[in-house]
């Protein structure tokens, strides 16, 4: 029997493929200014997200990679996409970020697009994600203004929280992944990984906080934050994060130390692969499942980035 994402195309048939629509695959390093700092002209060129149990990449092409290991390539709205969105309780509904600003949304697993940007500012989106317990809420990362956010699967956006302060600076945000977990505010917590780190904000947006033991109350009650039992490498941009929707404990990162991996909602991180991940994406149904793309690969794990098998070399 075929397991699940056997790789359809060898190196061959994937490049003839890309030859045979006119364009060619390039992905790009997320880390560009010499003092460390992440631009927002530097992101990569390549986003995944899981729509149901088929991997959506998007870089120079769209395309659909289903279970059978058939590979379909799809009209992107606008190339190269920065980062795309999903949910699980809305299969075939996909939102895209694409390089120079706005939000376009698919309804049909990205084979048609319309623009969802209401209300957005003319700037680059840096990074997407829906609620987790409310799929049709989109939040935005807005270079070099804050987070916005529609209630409304795109139709309007409303802004809702300034950018991150860290290290003594408001800090772009690379990545956002909505995690069901509860706040101690009534609500679930944001998770953004910047140019320098992760942090999160409750979904009432008091303030941003650090990622520690205890939930938002607890760190407002204290005042200082504890000290991280086991955080990521302090200072590196978190370029892809993810949270398993079916465990949202489960948090995944991208950074350029390689690929990190927490089990308490990102308190304690553990070092799973020094590749560096340009693109990651988790299946819904499955924590350990998760898929990558790097500089020269698509691959994907069933064991939670302890072991990989390639689904297309680039």
């Amino acid at each position: 029997m075929r397991s699940k994402f056997t790789p359809a195309l060898s190196r061959r048939g994937f490049l003839a493929s890309c030859a045979a629509t006119g364009a060619a695959l390039s992905l790009n390093p997320a880390w560009a200014d010499t003092d460390g700092a992440s631009s927002p002209r530097a992101a990569p060129t390549s986003a995944l997200a899981f729509d149901g149990d088929t991997l959506v990449l998007a870089d120079a092409q769209l395309r659909r990679f289903d279970p059978s290991g058939e590979v379909a390539i799809l009209p992107a709205p606008r190339t190269p996409i920065r980062t795309l969105a999903c949910h699980p309780d809305r299969p075939g509904r996909i939102f895209a970020a694409p390089e120079g600003g706005g939000v376009d949304l698919s309804l049909d697993g990205g084979r048609t697009w319309t623009a969802a940007s209401g209300g957005l500012p003319q700037a680059q989106v840096m990074a997407l994600t829906v609620a987790a317990g409310a799929p049709d809420t989109v939040y935005a990362a807005v270079a070099e203004d804050g987070l916005w956010r529609s209630e409304d699967a795109g139709e309007s956006w409303s802004f809702v929280m300034d950018r991150p302060w860290i290290a003594e600076a408001e800090r772009e945000v690379l990545s956002l992944a909505s995690v069901n977990l509860a706040s101690g505010m009534g609500g679930i917590w944001i998770y953004a990984g910047t140019e320098r780190g992760l942090t999160r904000v409750p979904d009432c947006f008091c303030r941003w906080q650090d990622v520690v033991a205890g939930d938002a109350m607890d760190a407002l009650v204290a005042g200082t934050p504890p000290a991280p039992e086991a955080p990521l490498p302090e200072g590196e941009p978190v370029s892809a994060l993810v949270s398993a929707p079916a465990a949202p404990e489960r948090l995944y990162a991208a950074l350029p130390s390689g690929l990190w991996t927490s089990g308490d909602g990102g308190v304690a991180w553990e070092s799973r692969s020094n590749s560096q991940p340009q693109g990651l994406a988790v299946d819904p149904a499955d924590p350990n499942h998760i898929a990558a793309a790097t500089l020269n690969e698509l691959k994907h794990s069933r064991d939670g980035g302890g072991s990989w098998v390639t689904l297309a070399a680039f």
